[in-house]
């Protein structure tokens, strides 16, 4: 075992225990613990609301299967991960104060509170819920993986028991300290990714002797891989544009990702949040997605591309850095996954215990049981991410297209469109879901269908059906009152 790199891995997760231990002592002072546990009380500031949602949606597909799949398709893929530069913008801009003020008004955790008052519907509750626990298993699965990969890359153990490691330090820190600990350990997260980022972009091009040498090692293997189009032409512009709705637009329907919009303290951290998030995710997805085709001519014939950043990061720096660097990875993936794990925790607790089961629960009782299925649910994600898949950038890929087909219309147009209702939202999450999967089963089968990303269709079918719905079976207009609630939103 290399301890020059798993010292400063091991003193970076020691310092996120040591947060998790604040944000329990101060948890313990609140009034209101789903509030607290579940949104952090909505307290945070600019920075914190960026870098929370940067690490949130940067994670180990955006810092081991997007810089992987990079390597082995060349700058056509640099060019497709660009879509997720106004990723914060996009969220921030949509939903922005109104999401704030109404969620505040509702006294929405979540972002199914959100949808239960606005359709009052026990459908709407119940697909929602469905939707985020079976997509998201997806997605979790996807970041245990590529936790386990970087572990059992730097410490030479066996795959189960770099995943085990993973598994204990997450659930650890999320089940002590909550949505606060998560925020918290966000910004640091989002700070160490950002300057890892640099550090090792500028090592990997003198590794490689320079742009120079690097694009000229790349044109003699395969020219292919300086085009627009991939290694071998597989990334047509229709198919690369279509990703603007995967990884750009669509991203404000991810739950994991529109509740930071509930969670900030007035408009002026919005604001803030707005330009630091974007710099901050176009700096890191650009560099990142380089590292990885850049990585090409450094160390040809990496044959899982998952590993490439930890593979390059040992091969190209000392000991003591690559520890350093390889935090940032690791802290893209903890951050996702102690994200995805309260939300999850969230719908099965708050969204269908609560509302339907037992909605006279004491607080002791939810705080235990909220505990409690945080801790079964990061035990179920390791047991699915004991066989990985061959790149973890399509499992997570697909989580999000299925959140985003299921959640983009009931939450945009129910915000902004008066006549939007409950006939419009069911139809359109049923039509958005089973869209989505038949068409990804035909594309794994017979290829991408009219050559966009499989998202694509599914979001305009479910846009259509929520209006013929809700225009069909119309209810008088829904308005917000958002006068006089809360004006510091």
């Amino acid at each position: 075992m290399n301890w020059g790199v798993v010292f400063p891995l091991i003193i970076f997760v020691i310092v996120v225990f040591l947060v998790g231990i604040w944000s329990n002592r101060k948890m313990a002072g609140s009034k209101s613990f789903l509030s607290d546990y579940f949104l952090g009380s909505r307290e945070f500031g600019g920075l914190v609301l960026a870098m929370t949602m940067v690490a949130t949606y940067g994670s180990a597909s955006s810092f081991l299967g997007g810089p992987g799949a990079a390597y082995s398709i060349g700058l056509g893929w640099v060019l497709l991960a660009m879509s997720q530069v106004a990723t914060g913008y996009f969220v921030l801009l949509v939903l922005g104060k109104k999401f704030a003020i109404v969620t505040r008004r509702f006294n929405a955790v979540t972002l199914i509170d959100f949808l239960k008052e606005r359709y009052k519907s026990s459908a709407v509750v119940l697909l929602s819920a469905v939707s985020i626990i079976v997509f998201l298993f997806s997605a979790m699965a996807a970041q245990w993986v590529g936790g386990a990969y970087l572990i059992q890359s730097i410490t030479g153990i066996s795959y189960v028991s770099a995943l085990f490691i993973f598994t204990i330090s997450v659930l650890i820190y999320v089940v002590i300290g909550g949505f606060r600990a998560v925020a918290m350990t966000d910004t640091i997260q989002g700070v160490v990714m950002f300057f890892g980022t640099l550090v090792l972009l500028i090592a990997v091009v003198i590794a490689g002797g320079g742009l120079n040498n690097i694009f000229a090692d790349l044109m003699n293997e395969n020219p292919n891989l300086v085009t627009p189009y991939g290694q071998d032409g597989q990334l047509t512009g229709l198919y690369v544009s279509s990703f603007w709705i995967l990884v750009g637009v669509g991203v404000v329907a991810l739950p994991q990702v529109a509740v930071r919009a509930m969670s900030y303290k007035n408009a002026k951290s919005m604001h803030r949040a707005l330009l630091i998030g974007t710099i901050v995710v176009g700096f890191i997805m650009l560099n990142m997605h380089l590292i990885g085709v850049f990585a090409r001519p450094v160390l040809p014939g990496i044959e899982v591309a998952d590993q490439v950043i930890p593979m390059v990061a040992l091969d190209v720096l000392p000991p003591w850095l690559a520890g350093i660097i390889l935090a940032a990875p690791l802290a893209a993936m903890m951050s996702t996954v102690d994200s995805l794990l309260l939300l999850v925790s969230s719908s099965i607790v708050k969204d269908v215990y609560i509302n339907y089961v037992k909605p006279d629960a004491t607080e002791s009782l939810v705080k235990k049981l909220s505990l409690g299925v945080t801790a079964v649910i990061g035990t179920v994600a390791f047991l699915l991410a004991i066989s990985p898949p061959e790149l973890l950038i399509f499992l997570n890929l697909f989580a999000f297209g299925g959140l985003e087909a299921a959640f983009i219309w009931p939450l945009v147009l129910g915000l902004y469109w008066k006549f939007a209702n409950k006939y419009g939202a069911i139809a359109s999450m049923i039509a958005g879901i089973t869209s989505y999967i038949g068409i990804h089963l035909y594309n794994e089968q017979y290829g991408e269908l009219l050559g966009v990303h499989t998202v694509t269709i599914p979001v305009v079918l479910s846009l259509i059906t929520f209006i013929v719905f809700s225009l069909l079976f119309k209810q008088e207009a829904y308005y917000f009152p958002t006068k006089n609630i809360n004006k510091s939103a």
